[in-house]
């Protein structure tokens, strides 16, 4: 992770236009929003002992996590 940190490119927000601040802001908020619904389902998973769908058990304590993903249409 170290080498993350270091790769990682600095950017100073009074150098952008208004409008390209404002796209990089509401980018940065959509992802952290997916982050935070990623995490309550993961959270959600660990309370409950089986997840059917159709039918379908796709997560149980005793086995992996199997035939489910998360798409966000834009």
């Amino acid at each position: 992770m170290a080498k993350k940190k270091d790769k990682a490119k600095k950017l100073n927000l009074l150098e952008f236009s208004d409008a390209e601040r404002v796209k990089l802001l509401k980018e940065i908020k959509r992802n952290l929003q997916e982050k935070i619904v990623e995490a309550k389902l993961w959270k959600s998973l660990l309370e409950v002992e089986n997840v059917v769908i159709n039918g379908k058990v796709i997560f149980s304590e005793e086995d992996p996590l199997t035939g489910l993903w998360l798409e966000r249409k834009i």
